[in-house]
């Protein structure tokens, strides 16, 4: 539905305090904290309905924050952490939850910090939010997309089609250019630009990564629960440990794409590849295994040396190991030289791949990159450069790990965005 507002309000007489670019999970909690502080808010989404992105997070269940103490939580942040620090503090991991709590919405937290609805359907994330703005007398506006924001004195000008919205406060909360089906086309960097910001180059972040190599992609679709990689930046060590899964062309799942974070940099300006090392089995010794591998042999002569990892690994992924040591498939586990052993156990805990690049923004999770964070004040997410406007979620330069992270972020950066565009 698009909004006619004719006659239109003298632009110095604006209808609306705050309105808010954008209905994702920034955009929809901006909206909440500007109405409950009083002010009348407008929200305007180019898409026909809501919080698209925020269905497809979590693989659908919506892993909404990460259980941690604000300072625990702003350590994993790196780049942006100060930047941050303030507006975690004020709405933490512990507050998100509360927050939804109250909104009806019951979470659950995992072993490893991520918190989901209890439900685990991130619909009803996006229902909770709705429920809560529309309570607060927060309008929505569908399938309006906003062409210019232009700043008259006081007043900011929001064209779209067949309509002009004024008002005293924007914030732009239009998100990345991640996932452009859902919405993300970098319209926020635009208007920010116009308006006087400096946008820093966006980069694919938590994305999967494409290797030289071309034996990930026999192994497409193999998952592994547990990998370890690691490589080195500049003499600096960098490590990622979890889930990873081989896809056509490379490596991917959660683990790969939090390497991508802290490598997206460095691919983007070198033009050699960057070597990383795959530990197929952390959480056991170089020794142990040798061991393991010497016993499996002496009872299982006849065995065919691909099942001896197959305890371990995927039986794709061991059979791929064997052939990258230099063994048959067809040769029996009691013919396996210690050579070939002691290679075979080396690919399993260190299996070298170069990483030539990552795969596009449109596969990213997140952003790197976007509105300069000099020319944001970390304490009230108002511009530095233009009075009046705010920024909220993944439009700004800032950007967090798999795990909740980036949600929290916007949730954080959103709360405070609409506390201080309402108050002021």
């Amino acid at each position: 539905m698009v909004e006619t507002l004719y006659p239109k309000p003298h632009p110095l007489n604006p209808k609306y305090k705050v309105c808010i670019i954008g209905a994702g999970p920034a955009g929809l909690m901006a909206s909440i904290f500007s109405a409950q502080a009083g002010a009348k808010t407008i929200v305007i989404e180019s898409n026909t309905a809501p919080a698209r992105k925020l269905l497809l997070t979590g693989g659908g269940r919506c892993n909404l924050t990460h259980q941690a103490e604000p300072a625990q939580f702003i350590r994993q942040l790196n780049n942006s952490d100060r930047f941050l620090r303030f507006c975690i503090h004020n709405f933490s991991p512990q507050n998100v939850q509360d927050f939804f709590a109250e909104c009806g919405l019951q979470t659950t937290t995992e072993e490893d910090g991520c918190v989901f609805p209890i439900s685990n359907k991130a619909s009803d994330v996006r229902d909770a939010l709705l429920r809560k703005a529309n309570s607060l007398g927060v309008k929505c506006i569908y399938s309006c997309s906003v062409k210019d924001i232009l700043k008259n004195a006081d007043v900011f000008v929001i064209s779209a089609k067949e309509t002009q919205i004024f008002a005293e406060k924007v914030i732009i909360a239009t998100g990345g250019l991640s996932w452009p089906q859902t919405g993300s086309t970098g319209d926020g960097y635009r208007f920010a630009a116009n308006l006087g910001h400096h946008i820093i180059q966006p980069k694919a972040s938590l994305v999967p990564l494409v290797a030289c190599e071309d034996w990930p992609g026999q192994l497409k679709g193999t998952a592994v629960e547990n990998v370890c990689i690691s490589t080195k930046i500049d003499d600096k060590k960098i490590v990622s440990t979890g889930s990873l899964i081989f896809t056509g062309d490379g490596i991917g799942g959660p683990t790969a794409l939090d390497l991508s974070r802290h490598i997206t940099d460095y691919l983007s300006k070198e033009k050699i590849p960057l070597p990383v090392q795959l530990d197929l089995l952390p959480n056991t010794k170089l020794d142990e295994l040798d061991n393991y591998v010497i016993k499996y042999a002496a009872e299982y002569p006849k065995k065919m040396v691909t099942y001896v990892l197959a305890d371990f690994l995927p039986r794709r992924l061991s059979s791929l190991l064997c052939r990258l040591a230099g063994c048959c498939d067809e040769l029996p586990a009691a013919h396996l030289q210690k050579n070939l052993r002691k290679k075979l156990t080396s690919l399993a805990k260190s299996l070298p791949l170069q990483i030539l690049r990552t795969r596009p923004i449109a596969e990213a999770t997140v952003t790197r990159g976007g509105v300069c964070l000099d020319e944001i004040d970390d304490k009230t997410m108002q511009s530095r450069v233009c009075p009046g406007l705010f920024f909220a979620g993944e439009v700004i330069d800032a950007d967090g790990p798999c795990g909740g992270y980036n949600l929290q972020i916007c949730w954080s950066t959103g709360a405070l965005a609409g506390t201080c565009a309402a108050a002021q």
